[in-house]
């Protein structure tokens, strides 16, 4: 039997490079100041606790697995220590785990994370509405079939690498699905609700209609792992 601790993440604006500026732009401009405040809280609670679970773990040994890690080795640990540089709770957690003997483990395709980034990019610096819009559909005709590919990506680098009655741990964004890929000798277990790390998501734009769920969904995320 192989163990996968399965944590479904939200990622923060220092995860998205580039694409930061413009995602915190538009957060504050469509939720305002107040409510965006509250969801950052939120998230860095969110992390705190996970990390606080993590420090309760033993890692010696464990394989560690991250959407959008195209690398492993010098090379990987490079790419966490740039985003502790850039102030990532995520990597800064990542570094923390690798300094306690966890082993980073190449979990994605770099065609395929370069691919979804570019989309993305293309959106965000866009110089007219019409070409925002045009990038736009284009993301949206395509986001489906990309996500489904790094899933099963991702999926297939953990049945390769993870070994019999080995334990890894993955950071992965809750949109992904990887589970129903994944061999039933693999024992997944889930630290946090995907479900709810989801909704919390998809209920942030529709905060004021769905404040009460919203709110309990925030308390649970920050609420400590046992």
């Amino acid at each position: 039997m192989r163990t996968l601790i399965y944590i479904p993440i939200i990622h923060t604006s220092a995860d998205l490079g580039s694409l930061a500026k413009d995602v915190t732009k538009r957060g504050i401009a469509n939720l305002g100041d107040e409510l965006w405040g509250r969801h950052r809280k939120t998230v860095e609670g969110f992390w705190d606790a996970i990390a606080a679970y993590s420090d309760s773990i033993a890692v010696s040994g464990m394989k560690i697995y991250q959407d959008g890690m195209v690398a492993e080795g010098e090379i990987g640990e490079k790419i966490v220590e740039e985003g502790v540089r850039l102030g990532s709770k995520n990597f800064e957690l990542l570094s923390k785990l690798i300094k306690r003997g966890a082993i980073l483990v190449k979990t994605e395709d770099f065609k395929l994370v370069k691919e979804e980034r570019d989309r993305l990019l293309a959106i965000t610096q866009a110089s007219s509405i019409i070409q925002k819009i045009t990038a736009f559909i284009r993301y949206k005709l395509v986001k489906n079939r990309l996500l489904n590919e790094r899933d099963r990506f991702i999926s297939k680098r953990i049945v390769q690498t993870l070994n019999h009655r080995e334990k890894g741990i993955i950071f992965i964004g809750a949109y992904h699905n990887i589970k129903k890929w994944l061999p039933k000798d693999i024992q997944i277990r889930e630290i946090r609700d995907t479900r709810k790390v989801m909704r919390y998501q998809s209920l942030l734009p529709f905060y004021k209609r769905n404040k009460r769920q919203f709110e309990e969904l925030g308390r649970y995320l920050v609420s400590p792992i046992t």
